[in-house]
């Protein structure tokens, strides 16, 4: 049985919860007259009007976005060396591979050295390709080459401008979204600027430009924005075949350019267990969209040289596991209401039980540890036991791993975001648990489809997908700050469909007996357009002032330091360092590191745990050997690092190695009883003395206010003879 229900409203009863056509909302109430060219020419001018506001909106936001990012850097007029620091982190490793197919002789030849990379670990060659989501600056690099636009565009203007474009699509995505759920365009206009207004919790792509959600979170809303078609009651067969398809695109695109694609993926493919499990949706609805996801990351697997991660993905195992268990599981959506619960109890223990099955022997099979880091934060995260990892640690101390700060809320009540997505995400909640309840218990009363009475509840597939998709990604962004770009973006867009949509209103209205089609047609149009008039009024100025704002990048420390080392020091010269700063070495001097931000692979993080001994209490000597053993030339420390305040005690990087070591943090406070006094002084601070034994190992090249570069000093093993033996 399926919830699938298609009514037809009798004269004199509430349409609210009808299944609709995409039309404009200014007629979209207006009973459709089959022979009316008027009708069909004004449903025409508001689709074109519609479509006209989107992209407008879509423009605006990447115009808005890029003003931003110009006018807080004064990127046009900065030297090329600051215009690449301003990729802070793991944002220059990844603009450095465009950076470096550009510069390679030719397309086919840049490709062999990513595939064959030997300058982004030391001592190993790697591929590119395979380890990480690149193929985004792969293509523009291409695309760059073989377009006439190099005499009047920069490539790293072909390259931010391309990501900013993508903010446009986003916004239209989320536009379309909205449209297609409440049937008026007036709650897309609605949708963008919201996340207009919301720029500090829906993007920070004016910042971090090079990120992989920048490029990854619009081709997800995409697939939201398709899946939301796909669901649509009235949609032809011919029509769902397309829409699938376009599904299969976006979610193709989605996981090729994010590495955390298998977890989100994850959370995805749990919403649509669950719209299984209510019966929200059809068997074939459903399997059709575990393929899709399954086929996406078996095509990403392909073109990443079969890396080993994507096969040992939860998804997978997940949707292997669901798959199996609903072919063997026969009868699952019979019987009576308290059968039907029991038999889906049992149904999902199954499930989480053969993934977990599943998954556990495919990591043991592929010998992988790649993502072993992330579980090891979830685990000590939820509070199922402390860890001194210190890979795991580091996740745990960095605010954007954090829980989400309540500030947020009050921002996105201040342009009046919350209160209708609450209003609306309340509602629904009641609405689907009584339509999941009546969709339990027509099996046991063998009721059919196509039977209707009053007391029927039902809810549309795509709005259920949607309800469900903000809660699963709410919670997600609730238990982690940096997922919450995943939720806030869409919960403009049901926000905005709650207030233009007809569900709401017409329950709201019915309560007080004030359903009638002029009233629900008024609050619909009315109060999206009050809602407008009163953000206008209120952050035009605002907006007005912020993009007149100027500022100007300033970073002469590590301009210096980027200018000493292109100037002073080999082209394959190996540097150690911290993560953040090695990547920016690469973009700004194409120099050899040991370790990078992109960390999923296990031995890398062994490797830069070892490279930050430099910032822990060892002796000048095992520290030598460790870089040494790493092919180290020279060694870059930041006072920033070595004396961090910006973490309390506990979270400093300094005390993170001292755990991990098991020594006692320095400082005023509380040490765990098994912790030990260091038998030597901090590395970074000792070697400043330029004293044996520090001065036996290393010889300070560089300095300035920022940083300090010290050079290896090559020496001899000592024979039996030199140490008495």
């Amino acid at each position: 049985m399926t919830a699938l229900r298609q009514r037809k409203a009798s004269k004199g009863k509430d349409p609210g919860l009808d299944a609709q056509s995409l039309r404009c909302d200014l007629v979209a109430d207006v009973p459709v007259k089959p022979a009316s060219a008027g009708t069909s020419w004004c449903s025409v001018l508001c689709v074109v009007t519609g479509a006209t506001v989107g992209v407008s909106l879509g423009l605006l936001c990447c115009i808005y976005v890029a003003t931003l990012h110009e006018n807080d850097l004064w990127f046009s007029n900065i030297k090329e060396v600051e215009r690449e620091i301003s990729f802070r982190t793991e944002c220059g490793l990844y603009y450095s591979y465009y950076k470096q197919m550009l510069r390679a002789p030719s397309i086919q030849e840049g490709l062999y050295e990513l595939i064959n990379d030997n300058t982004t670990e030391s001592k190993r060659t790697i591929n590119i390709l395979q380890r990480m989501n690149i193929y985004q600056e792969v293509l523009l690099s291409i695309l760059y080459r073989i377009l006439p636009i190099q005499d009047y565009l920069e490539p790293v203007y072909f390259y931010i401008y391309t990501v900013f474009a993508l903010q446009a699509v986003y916004v239209l995505a989320l536009f379309l979204t909205s449209w297609m759920l409440s049937d008026s365009w007036l709650a897309g206009a609605l949708t963008g600027v919201w996340y207009i207004l919301n720029r500090i919790d829906t993007t920070r792509v004016e910042f971090t430009i090079s990120l992989r959600e920048n490029w990854s979170l619009p081709f997800f809303a995409l697939q939201v924005t398709a899946i939301t078609c796909y669901l649509r009651p009235q949609l032809r067969p011919t029509h769902q075949r397309v829409v699938l398809w376009l599904v299969f695109v976006c979610t193709f695109c989605f996981c090729l350019t994010w590495q955390f694609n298998q977890f989100i993926l994850l959370v995805q493919a749990l919403l649509i267990f669950t719209l299984d499990a209510l019966d929200f949706l059809t068997a074939e609805q459903v399997t059709s969209l575990y393929l899709v996801q399954v086929v996406s990351l078996l095509c990403v697997w392909l073109l990443q040289f079969c890396n080993s991660m994507i096969l040992g993905s939860l998804v997978l195992s997940f949707i292997v596991a669901v798959l199996f268990i609903k072919h063997f599981q026969t009868g699952l959506k019979t019987g009576g209401i308290v059968v039907r619960v029991a038999k889906l109890a049992l149904h999902a223990f199954l499930v989480l039980t053969l993934t977990f099955i599943i998954n556990y022997s495919a990591k043991k099979i592929l010998q992988l540890r790649s993502d072993e880091h992330i579980f090891k934060f979830i685990k000590a995260k939820f509070g199922l036991g402390a860890t001194r990892d210190f890979d795991a640690s580091l996740y745990l101390c960095e605010e954007a791993f954090g829980l989400l700060p309540l500030d947020t809320f009050e921002r996105l009540a201040n342009t009046l975001l919350v209160y209708p997505y609450l209003c609306t995400l309340s509602v629904l909640l009641i609405v689907l648990a009584l339509a999941a309840l009546f969709n339990l218990r027509e099996a046991g009363v063998g009721r059919a489809p196509g039977d209707n009475d009053e007391s029927t509840f039902s809810m549309r597939p795509d709005v259920a997908y949607n309800l469900l998709h903000t809660v699963f990604f709410g919670l997600l962004a609730l238990s982690t700050m940096r997922m919450k770009y995943l939720w806030t973006g869409h919960m403009c867009a049901f926000a905005a469909f709650g207030v233009c949509g007809k569900e709401v209103w017409a329950l709201c209205l019915r309560v007080i007996h004030c359903n009638t089609k002029a009233k629900l047609r008024l609050v619909r149009y009315s109060v999206p357009i009050v809602v407008l008039a009163f953000l206008y009024y209120k952050f035009w100025p605002k907006l007005m002032e912020e993009i007149s704002e100027l500022r100007e990048f300033y970073d002469p420390d590590t301009v210096e330091l980027m200018t000493w080392i292109s100037s002073k020091t080999p082209k394959r010269a190996v540097f150690a360092g911290s993560m953040q700063l090695l990547a920016g070495i690469k973009l700004c001097t194409g120099r050899v590191l040991t370790n990078h931000p992109h960390y999923e692979d296990q031995a890398l993080r062994e490797r830069t745990r070892q490279v930050y001994q430099v910032y822990a209490c060892q002796s000048a000597e095992e520290v030598h050997r460790l870089l040494r053993s790493v092919g180290t030339d020279y060694i870059v420390l930041e006072d920033s690092i070595c004396y961090e305040r910006r973490h309390s005690r506990g979270c400093r990087l300094r005390d993170l190695l001292d755990l991990a070591n098991g020594h006692i943090m320095d400082g005023p406070g509380e040490n765990d009883p098994d912790l030990v006094p260091a038998s030597h002084p901090r590395f970074c601070q000792a070697i400043k003395t330029g004293e044996p034994p520090y001065s036996t190992f290393f010889t300070r090249v560089f300095q300035n206010k920022t940083f300090y570069v010290y050079k290896l000093k090559k020496t001899k093993k000592k024979s039996k003879a030199d140490s008495g033996v």
